[in-house]
C-alpha cells in the first residue's frame, strides 16, 4: 500500500476515534466552530472578488476620468459604472457641483461656483469617500470574530472535556477502577480535538482578514487621493477667482 495513503487513512481513522470520544458539550461546539468557518470562508470569497472588481474598475475608470477634457464630461454622458467606488464618488461630487451651478432655478449652468458652494462639494466627496470605505469593509466584523473567538471556543471545549476526563476517572476511582493513562487518554484526546478545531477556524480566518484590510486600506487610500484631485480639477475649472 502507498505509505502516503496509509498514512492518510490513519489520520482519518485517528480523527475518527477521536470524536467518538468527544463529549456532548465538545461536539457542539465544534457544530459552532464549523458554522463559524463556513461563515468565515463565504467572507472571505464574497469580500476578495468585490475588492477584485472594485480595483479593476477603479483602474478603467481613472485611465477614461484622466483622457476628459473637462471634470464633468463623463458626469454629462450620464454614464453608471455599477460597483465602481471611484466613479461613486465622482458622481456625488458631479451631482453637488452641477447643483451649485445650476442655483436659482437656472436652466443654464453657470461657468463659476463661489468658495463656499465649493466647501459643499468637498464635504460630499469626503461624505462620499467614507460611505464607500464602509460598504467596503462590511462584513469583515463577522472575520474578526472568528479569528478572536473560534480559539476560545476551542479551548472552552478541551477544558470543559479535560475536566470531564478527570471527573470520570475520579469517579471510577472511588469505586474501585483503575485511573492509569490508559483510561484517561481517550477522554484527554477527545477534548483536545475542540482546540485543533479551533486553530484550523482561526489560522485561515486571520490570513485572509489581514490580506483584505490591507486591500481595504489600500483602496480607501486611492479614493481619498482621487477625491482630493477631483476637488483641485473642480476648483481649477469653476471656482469663482474673487473669492480666492
Amino acid at each position: 500500500m502507498n505509505p502516503s495513503l496509509a498514512l492518510l487513512a490513519r489520520s482519518q481513522l485517528d480523527v475518527f476515534y477521536v470524536w467518538q470520544r468527544a463529549t456532548f458539550e465538545g461536539k457542539v461546539i465544534i457544530g459552532v466552530l464549523i458554522f463559524f468557518s463556513i461563515i468565515a470562508w463565504s467572507i472571505m470569497a464574497t469580500k476578495a472578488v468585490e475588492m477584485r472588481k472594485a480595483r479593476r474598475l477603479n483602474r478603467y475608470f481613472d485611465r477614461e476620468f484622466r483622457n476628459q477634457r473637462t471634470v464633468l464630461a463623463i458626469h454629462d454622458r450620464k454614464v453608471d459604472v455599477d460597483g465602481c467606488p471611484m466613479f461613486t464618488v465622482y458622481r456625488a461630487g458631479c451631482v453637488e457641483l452641477d447643483a451649485r451651478l445650476h442655483r436659482d432655478g437656472q436652466p443654464e449652468r453657470r461657468t463659476r461656483v463661489s468658495l463656499k458652494g465649493m466647501e459643499h462639494v468637498k464635504r460630499t466627496l469626503e461624505r462620499s469617500v467614507a460611505e464607500e470605505s464602509l460598504k467596503l469593509e462590511s462584513g469583515l466584523i463577522l472575520l474578526a470574530i472568528a479569528v478572536s473567538g473560534s480559539p476560545f471556543l476551542g479551548l472552552l471545549g478541551t477544558v470543559w472535556g479535560v475536566m470531564s476526563a478527570f471527573s470520570g476517572i475520579a469517579q471510577s476511582a472511588a469505586a474501585g477502577g483503575r485511573a492509569d493513562l490508559a483510561s484517561m487518554a481517550p477522554g484527554v484526546s477527545g477534548a483536545l480535538i475542540t482546540t485543533v478545531a479551533g486553530l484550523l477556524v482561526a489560522i485561515p480566518s486571520m490570513f485572509g482578514y489581514n490580506w483584505l484590510v490591507h486591500n481595504l486600506r489600500v483602496l480607501t487610500v486611492e479614493l481619498d487621493n482621487f477625491a482630493q484631485e477631483l476637488v483641485s480639477k473642480m476648483e481649477t475649472e469653476f471656482l469663482d477667482e474673487d473669492d480666492v
